[in-house]
């Protein structure tokens, strides 16, 4: 159970209005890059949602990307997409959708620690914002969306933190997987009753499969 990860870049940001191709729209995608920054049990002070019905909340304080993701999807573009792309408070290396389960509990840095419940479902906002109409395709396509987690532990993350996992479930589902399972729908009901049992899985998650079940 030894997995050690690295923050790449550290953001936040409050709602704004932006225009993206001739749309105009409230989002806080448009996140700063910050030295340090006071994690709550809501997120990150100083940072926001655009849109608290599908974003926001408790389980979903901390939005975190891979950073290996990045030069992947600037080889598929062939354009260079900078950090934050995707809205996410951490950039983070070594800590892929592969790597990194339902469930599995983080310390951050010295005093912080968090839980992750579900993985990212992205928006068209992520397309507009990159300038990229199949951005947004493509994300869902290979469910290399990010993740949220839940704050567990209050306390000040910095930009150059290590972390560190300190907890995995029994039987633990790579939110890899768990996307897999809710948006593609992969393994059919079976997998669905599995990962509405995962420890940690965000109360959201659990009320789409169950249902999908019902």
């Amino acid at each position: 159970m030894i997995l050690q990860g690295s923050i790449v870049s550290l953001q936040i940001g409050k709602p704004q209005n932006e225009a993206f191709s001739g749309m105009n729209m409230k989002t806080a995608i448009k996140k700063q890059k910050t030295e340090m920054a006071d994690l709550g049990a809501n997120g990150f002070s100083g940072d926001g949602v655009g849109n608290p019905v599908h974003h926001g909340g408790p389980e979903r304080a901390v939005c975190f990307y891979p950073a290996e993701h990045y030069s992947l999807w600037e080889e598929e573009f062939q354009k260079t997409i900078a950090m934050p792309a995707f809205g996410e408070n951490l950039t983070v290396h070594g800590m892929k959708e592969e790597e990194v389960c339902i469930g599995d509990i983080f310390r951050i840095g010295r005093s912080a620690a968090v839980q992750v419940t579900q993985g990212r479902v992205p928006c068209s906002t992520i397309s507009f914002f990159n300038n990229e109409p199949q951005f947004l395709k493509r994300i869902l396509d290979t469910c290399y969306t990010g993740y949220f987690a839940k704050m567990i532990d209050a306390g000040t993350i910095n930009q150059n933190d290590n972390i560190t996992l300190l907890h995995r479930a029994q039987k633990p589902i790579t939110v890899l997987q768990a996307s897999r399972i809710l948006l593609h729908q992969e393994g059919g009901l079976a997998a669905a009753e599995e990962l509405i049992s995962a420890e940690g899985l965000a109360e959201d998650w659990k009320k789409k499969l169950k249902k999908r079940l019902s």
